[in-house]
């Protein structure tokens, strides 16, 4: 389009309450992609209302191109060619960005605590940090990840309260390993919530074959059971069994 036509009619929602946070979208990507954009405020519910009513439209903001309505934010997303995520997809993405973030968390207070990044108590804060993280996010609602959880594990499905004392026991073992401290408590809790969650997705994934959504990230989570959710278990086991032999006489 020429750049002198290149012209786009936004209606959205900016009202003393509320300012739609789609409108600021689309505003942000016309402009970005070079276009002016002429910017209509529908200040209150009977006037967005009446433009919804005469534009046969369920929705705001709306976008006009040329004459003619592209649509909402996402229907603008995809008339640049632009990817619109889908809601209902699964997605590796949030398991991977905790693990990320735990292991610069852990090389960060490694350098902090000893002048280096590459420290065997990195390794270890790794792995508690991670606990740590994962059980925040699964107190986040305790009543979705214990729904998501009675899924597929073993002992919760035998015991529905273990489904509630699960995100409780994993944030206190992670706890007490970054803290090195009652390794009496922690390396036993560890070991069972750990060795239980990884029999019971190779269970559920690899012997019974079922797709099933993991709860390692909470209940409203869209990661799938499978290899991330195994390595959570693993790393718990790992860590039990490493902190029972450094405390070993």
């Amino acid at each position: 389009m020429p750049a002198a036509t290149k012209k786009a009619i936004l209606y959205r929602m900016v009202m003393p309450t509320h300012v739609c946070p789609y409108g600021l979208k689309a505003k942000d990507l016309l402009q970005r992609r070079g276009f002016a954009v002429e910017d209509h405020w529908l200040a209150t519910r009977e006037e967005t209302d009446a433009f919804k009513a005469q534009h046969h439209v369920k929705t705001t903001p709306q976008t006009f191109i040329a004459g003619e309505r592209v649509g909402g934010y996402d229907d603008v997303r995809r008339f640049f060619g632009k990817a619109v995520a889908d809601p209902k997809a699964v997605t590796y993405r949030p398991v991977a960005v905790v693990f990320a973030m735990t292991a610069l968390m852990a090389l960060a207070a490694s350098q902090a605590a000893f002048g280096a990044l590459l420290t065997l108590r990195a390794g270890e804060w790794f792995i508690a940090f991670s606990m740590c993280v994962l059980a925040l996010l699964k107190l986040q609602n305790v009543e979705r990840f214990a729904t998501m959880f009675l899924n597929y594990d073993l002992l919760a499905r035998r015991w529905v309260p273990y489904s509630y004392v699960y995100p409780y026991a994993e944030g206190l073992a992670g706890v007490l390993m970054a803290a090195g401290v009652l390794t009496w408590l922690s390396v036993p809790i560890a070991l069972v919530i750990g060795t239980i969650g990884a029999v019971s997705v190779i269970k559920a994934v690899y012997i019974d074959r079922r797709e099933l959504k993991c709860a390692c990230v909470g209940g409203d989570s869209s990661v799938p059971l499978g290899f991330l959710s195994l390595t959570e278990n693993v790393m718990m086991v790992v860590m039990a069994l490493w902190m029972a032999f450094a405390a070993a006489p």
